[in-house]
């Protein structure tokens, strides 16, 4: 099935924000602005609150699909987009962190070790590949081109509610090293 045109007039926008959101991030995570001697007081307040978030994400993702199998189309949207709301806030809590705290390394031995470790890296992972899966899925949607929306929503539902659940078990298993 041919592109729409509305999937065509937002394509370059998701491939330049799919890459410019992930660099960005990089880019950001590098830098502490209390090192950088600014006044700045430490968001240390923020980890659960965007754990809790990614927790909301990965609710609202199994109740719009749930809504769009019985055929509440216009739920399943509101809460699709309720989901790239909170993965945005996410997104900016996460950095404002990161910006104004130092990184808390994980404290746990032996396999568990090996197990955070991996959780977080296929986390990091996914979050940036999901990226355009995400936006053109929903572009897709609200095209109308459906058939081809639900098509990439079959790939791009499971990465994302992995993110979601993923970051909520990463700060679960970091939380007892954070000062």
């Amino acid at each position: 099935m041919a592109m729409t045109e509305e999937e065509k007039k937002y394509k370059g926008w998701i491939w330049t924000l799919s890459i410019v959101i992930p660099l960005a991030v990089a880019a950001l995570f590098g830098v502490n602005l209390r090192k950088l001697g600014y006044d700045v007081e430490p968001l240390s307040f923020l980890p659960p609150i965007y754990a809790s978030i990614n927790g909301l994400t990965a609710v609202l993702l199994v109740w719009a699909i749930s809504a769009v199998k019985k055929g509440n189309v216009k739920l399943h949207e509101g809460l699709i987009k309720l989901c790239m709301v909170c993965s945005s806030l996410f997104l900016v809590m996460y950095v404002a962190y990161h910006m104004t705290s130092d990184s808390t390394s994980y404290g746990g031995e032996g396999f568990i070790r090996y197990v955070y470790f991996f959780i977080l890296i296929t986390h990091i992972l996914l979050s940036i590949i999901i990226i355009p899966f995400v936006l053109f899925t929903f572009v897709r949607g609200i095209a109308g081109a459906y058939e081809r929306h639900k098509k990439l929503a079959r790939i791009t539902y499971p990465m994302w509610l992995y993110v979601a659940v993923t970051g909520v078990i990463v700060y679960m298993m970091i939380s007892p090293y954070y000062s």
